[in-house]
């Protein structure tokens, strides 16, 4: 027969329920947290034949994760914040990490991305380790403003064969946005940055670079706290090649391979930026994401159609 008990309360990692007179209280050993309750005269019967009267339904892993911590004893720094960013001060250790050589995990307006310090060596060496990146995939930057687009990247054309059109006014109304925008990168850029292989005689030096300034406030707020851009590289999957949206997985996919850090500031959606290289005499958009197509960029397939005529 199935007893009824009272809730008494709500708080800390679930639900306090108090049983009925006569009645002891027993956890489950189910993955998720529940309660049974059963008489104490006839336990064994009762466990075969109980009926559960409460469920709380809470991930074990954001349980895991779900107080902020700001020391690395575990490997591991986990802070949540506000997706508005009205708790950024909880970033200040997150900015001391960096720039100790830190590899982490922060919120974009896309998806969530691995960061480390534009100028370390040794930390983008461990940003590709940790990723799984070949040596042959280029990283990007995060910015904070056009200074610092201007300072790492010979800038926006100002015009192209088409129309001489201003295009940078144009990616004025795109930035902050998502968009990463592949420019040429100029003596400023570390050469870590634009370069590839094992040894440093493999090194084969890139030229060009990928920017992106999010409009996000938790990502912008820790890039005015740094005072500098960040090399950033979206986060996959280790296994498949697939964004992981929660910050909660990021962690335990990536902690044990060496991550110092992740920000939570929310589960995000499967919607990577619009990637357009601006190095070439067109503006060619080489992955449509978020960003909305602009009348100034061109797609592959207009490109291909306009070969055919």
């Amino acid at each position: 027969m199935a007893v009824e008990a009272k809730i008494l309360a709500v708080g800390g990692c679930g639900r306090r329920i108090v049983p009925p007179e006569n009645f002891s209280f027993r956890r489950s050993l189910s993955p998720v947290q529940s309660y049974v309750c059963f008489k104490k005269d006839n336990r064994e019967h009762t466990l075969r034949q109980f009926t559960a009267f409460a469920v709380v339904k809470r991930s074990p892993k954001r349980i895991k994760y779900s107080v902020p911590r700001f020391t690395k004893k575990d490997g591991l720094m986990y802070i949540n914040v506000e997706p508005s960013g009205s708790d950024s001060w909880k970033l200040d250790p997150v900015v001391e990490l960096l720039k100790e050589g830190a590899v982490g995990v922060i919120p974009t307006d896309t998806v969530y991305a691995m960061v480390c310090d534009l100028k370390s060596h040794s930390a983008i060496e461990r940003l590709r380790r940790i990723k799984n990146i070949q040596d042959a995939k280029p990283l990007s930057i995060i910015c904070r403003s056009f200074r610092d687009i201007d300072t790492y990247t010979t800038g926006f054309p100002r015009g192209n064969n088409q129309g001489n059109t201003d295009i940078f006014r144009a990616v004025k109304h795109c930035l902050p946005g998502p968009y990463t925008f592949i420019l040429t990168a100029s003596k400023e850029l570390p050469r870590q940055c634009t370069r590839y292989g094992t040894t440093s005689a493999k090194y084969v030096t890139r030229k060009n670079i990928g920017v992106r300034m999010p409009d996000d406030p938790v990502c912008q707020a820790l890039l005015e706290k740094l005072d500098a851009p960040l090399i950033a590289t979206s986060v996959k999957s280790l296994r498949e090649d697939e964004w992981i949206l929660d910050p909660v997985l990021i962690a335990d996919a990536y902690g044990p391979e060496g991550l110092d850090f992740v920000v939570d500031a929310g589960v995000r959606v499967a919607e990577p930026s619009t990637v357009v290289d601006m190095t070439g005499s067109s503006l060619r958009i080489l992955r449509q994401g978020k960003g909305p197509k602009q009348p100034w960029m061109e797609s592959d397939e207009e490109e291909s159609a306009g070969n055919k005529d």
